[in-house]
C-alpha cells in the first residue's frame, strides 16, 4: 500500500483586491495540488490546517481543487480548520468524518481530531475522553497489524517543540497509556509545528512534517510486506518556488520556518516488520 500525505498547507483567503496575492495563490496551490493528486496512491492524506482560517470560503475552494481527481482524500482536523466556524459547519462542507478509522490486509489507519473548536487563544491539542476511549479500542482491536495514526497535533515531548507550550495534544491527556497497548509497530504522523522530524520512542515512530508553504514536499509512506518505507518527494516546479514566499509575506496567522526541513534523518525512515528475534534464550 502506499500513503501520499500533505503537511499544513494554510490556504488563505485573500482579499480581491489584493491581485498579486491572489494570483500567487492560484497558482501556488493549483500546482501544489495537481502534484499531491497525480501521485498513485490507496490513500491521500492532509494531517490539518488545510485552511489558514477555517472560513467557508477556504474550505469550499481548497475542496474544489481536491476533487478535481478522483481520489481517497482524507482530511485530519487542524486548529486552523476551527477558526471561523463550528465543527459541524467544516464537517458539513468537507463531508469528512470527525474520527474514524480503516482496516485493510496491511494496516489499520486511525484519523484523530486532536483540534480545539474556535480557540483563538490556545492553538494546543485536546481529545474528548469518547474519543480517547474510541482510539483505545482502535488500538486495541489492531492486534499485531501494524498500526498508522494520523493527526494534526504531535503526542507531547515526541517530535521537535512537541514539548513547547501549545505545541502538542496537552500533556494532561495521557495518551501513552492508550499508545503502550500497541502490539506491534504504530506509527503515529502529525504536522503542527511546522518542522520535519522523525523521533522512534518504544515500539512507536513519530513522523512529523513541516507547512507546505515552507517546505514544499510530501511524505511517501509506502507498506510493505517486511517494512514501512517513509521518503519525502521535494515539489519543485518554478510556480511553486516563486509564490510561495509572496503568500506567506501577505497573509495573517502564518510565520514562515526557514529551518523546517531538518535533517536528513527528519525526512525519510525505514520500520521493520520482521518479528523481533530473541538472542538470549
Amino acid at each position: 500500500m502506499k500513503v501520499v500525505l500533505m503537511g499544513d498547507l494554510h490556504y488563505p483567503e485573500i482579499e480581491d483586491s489584493v491581485s498579486d496575492v491572489l494570483n500567487a495563490r492560484a497558482a501556488f496551490y493549483q500546482m501544489f495540488i495537481d502534484r499531491f493528486l497525480e501521485i498513485d496512491a490507496d490513500l491521500h492524506v492532509s494531517i490539518g490546517d488545510l485552511t489558514n482560517f477555517g472560513h467557508a470560503t477556504e474550505l469550499q475552494e481548497i475542496y474544489k481543487l481536491l476533487r478535481r481527481k478522483e481520489r481517497n482524500f482524507y482530511h485530519a482536523l487542524g486548529n486552523h480548520d476551527l477558526y471561523a466556524q463550528t465543527r459541524e459547519e467544516v464537517l458539513t462542507i468537507t463531508g469528512q468524518p470527525r474520527y474514524h478509522s480503516i482496516v485493510t490486509d496491511e494496516a489499520v489507519f486511525a484519523f484523530l481530531d486532536t483540534a480545539k473548536e474556535m480557540d483563538f487563544e490556545d492553538w494546543g491539542g485536546h481529545i474528548d475522553d469518547e474519543q480517547l476511549q474510541w482510539f483505545e479500542n482502535v488500538v486495541k482491536d489492531s492486534g499485531s497489524k501494524p498500526l498508522l495514526v494520523f493527526a494534526h497535533h504531535p503526542i507531547y515531548n515526541t517530535t521537535k517543540n512537541s514539548d513547547k507550550e501549545k505545541g502538542s495534544i496537552h500533556p494532561s491527556i495521557d495518551m501513552w497509556r492508550i499508545l503502550d497497548q500497541k502490539e506491534g509497530v504504530g506509527v503515529y504522523l502529525n504536522g503542527h509545528t511546522h518542522c520535519d522530524s522523525i523521533v522512534n520512542q518504544k515500539n512507536w515512530t513519530f513522523v512529523q512534517t513541516s507547512a507546505v508553504l515552507d517546505q514544499h514536499a510530501f511524505r511517501l509512506i509506502e507498506i510493505e510486506k517486511d517494512e514501512i518505507v517513509i521518503s519525502s518527494l521535494d515539489i519543485t516546479d518554478q510556480d511553486i518556488i516563486d509564490n510561495a514566499p509572496i503568500i506567506y509575506n501577505h497573509i495573517n496567522h502564518f510565520t514562515h520556518s526557514p529551518a523546517a526541513r531538518g535533517e536528513e534523518a527528519d525526512r525519510e525512515c525505514r520500520i521493520s516488520l520482521l518479528p523481533v528475534v530473541d538472542h538470549t534464550s
